[in-house]
């Protein structure tokens, strides 16, 4: 099935950078449709000079929005978030086309991602300071005030480019920063799509911006740029350490939202519909190319049978295929690399042991497709225990007892997710205070919202995207002490 991007009123192959639009030339970037390695159009190659310009423009533009009444900016995050309502079927077709997902699931993430922007366009008008019983007496009084932390940089993924970059965004300016964009150069066109809508919606010149390019060059002259503030990452533990080590030069806030590897704790009082319901979820969805993604599937031994029995069943449902075909439930891997990782991963769990129970090849070969997969008896020196799958293979173990699960779950470098199938609701709390992760899903696998914060611990990252949390990312904390309160000045 074929789609017409020339007919989409918000695909532009061009960038947006203080109000200017950089269109791209002949050598720009190529953007290629996962399904079929075919070019749907190009992006810009900007490098630091472009940069220079972008983070200017953000500069120019952050004093007018900072002064901006937060009741007037939430407005116009409102207004962006009806024209991404308004549009999403457009902006579902785009990112269909650039990263694969089936569109059913597109225009979840398109909800999704105007979720983010309804949440921070509420939240913006309450983000109060405090009041402090003074120390001193009654002479002084200590308050505190948030305030806008200045221009900022958000480095996006590509398994949720839209949404991402909205969850990003919305509390940037919210808070009353201006952001640039760096979305990923595999799905570059919902983020500029964002920046047509922006215009649109009345946000001014400066305040949102989209720059495309190289990312070494792109990510180096941000670094030594001290006007920006605040760096948000979302991708590879990797890639942000280095990262993180470049925002110290010039002392920027960061935002490291980096890898997981999730377990997926199902006990002997599970209940096992929902349970194999919930595991099918977390892997179908996006390809199982998603850094919250169930990744270990520690089952009771007394459940397991019956566990892998049902999930093999569910498994032969899935329906691989181009995102824009009708009935298609799971798209292709972004790139031909992805594939290529999946077959040495499961090349290597059956050279040590483990069995294939469904899938476990690439289809059709030379493609981007690889078949959704099941391995039990996957053990801890199996790579697809230790390292962050990202794609659709489902790998199981056994576990005996609470206190071998919870030393399990822990035994990894990540701390993001994890998830946990009891009906016994004291021993998912113990459960759940054990386990050392920033997110814990009791009985759901769907823990992503505007309202609540999403991050990790350890090698996972650091701060927060999502409610409260999020939008201090993007704040300061002012602390003023007014004093002589009881003094008469006299005149």
């Amino acid at each position: 099935m074929t789609y017409n991007m020339a007919n989409n009123s918000l695909f532009r192959q061009a960038c947006l950078s203080g109000g200017v639009w950089i269109e791209a030339k002949e050598d720009g970037v190529a953007v290629h449709n996962p399904a079929d390695n075919s070019v749907i159009g190009r992006v810009p190659r900007l490098g630091a000079r472009e940069v220079e310009q972008a983070v200017q423009a953000a500069q120019k533009a952050w004093p007018a929005w900072r002064s901006t009444p937060a009741k007037e900016r939430g407005s116009l995050l409102r207004r962006w978030k009806d024209l991404v309502l308004e549009h999403q079927d457009e902006l579902a077709h785009i990112l269909t086309m650039e990263q694969g997902k089936p569109l059913a699931e597109a225009k979840g993430e398109i909800m999704g991602g105007a979720g983010f922007l309804d949440w921070s366009a509420e939240e913006c008008r309450r983000t109060y300071g405090e009041t402090i019983p003074s120390p001193w007496g009654a002479n002084s009084q200590p308050i505190t005030i948030k305030e806008s932390a200045g221009v900022a940089m958000a480095v996006t993924p590509w398994n949720f480019p839209f949404a991402l970059v909205c969850r990003k965004s919305g509390p940037a300016l919210g808070a009353g920063c201006p952001i640039i964009v760096k979305p990923a150069s595999a799905t570059p066109f919902v983020a500029i799509a964002l920046g047509i809508l922006a215009e649109k919606a009345g946000i001014p010149a400066g305040v949102y911006n989209v720059i495309t390019g190289n990312s070494g060059e792109i990510g180096d002259a941000v670094m030594k740029n001290p006007e920006v503030r605040i760096f948000s990452f979302t991708g590879s533990t990797e890639v942000g350490k280095r990262l993180l080590a470049q925002c110290a030069a010039t002392a920027k806030k960061p935002a490291m939202e980096l890898g997981g590897n999730a377990p997926f704790i199902v006990y002997d009082d599970a209940d096992l519909d929902l349970a194999v319901e919930q595991a099918h979820a977390g892997k179908v969805r996006n390809a199982g190319q998603i850094c919250v993604a169930p990744n270990r599937f520690l089952v009771q031994k007394a459940v397991h049978e019956d566990f892998v029995r049902r999930v093999v069943e569910l498994g032969k449902t899935v329906k691989l295929g181009n995102g824009l075909e009708p009935g298609v439930t799971m798209g292709p891997l972004v790139d031909r690399k992805s594939v290529e990782n999946m077959v040495s991963l499961v090349r290597d769990a059956v050279d040590k042991g483990a069995r294939v129970l469904l899938g476990g090849q690439e289809q059709p070969a030379g493609s981007n497709f690889f078949q959704y997969t099941i391995l039990d008896g996957v053990t801890p020196d199996m790579r697809v225990y230790r390292e962050e799958v990202f794609g659709p293979i489902m790998s199981i173990t056994t576990f005996t007892d609470e206190a071998e699960v919870i030393r399990m779950a822990n035994d990894t470098e990540y701390g993001l997710a994890a998830y946990i199938y009891s009906r016994d609701l004291g021993r998912c709390w113990r459960t759940a205070a054990g386990i050392e992760s920033g997110i814990v899903g009791v009985n759901e696998v769907g823990v992503g919202a505007g309202e609540v914060p999403f991050g990790g611990m350890k090698e996972s990252g650091m701060g927060r995207e999502g409610g409260t949390e999020g939008f201090a990312e993007y704040q300061e904390t002012k602390y003023i002490l007014l004093g002589g309160l009881n003094r008469a000045f006299s005149k």
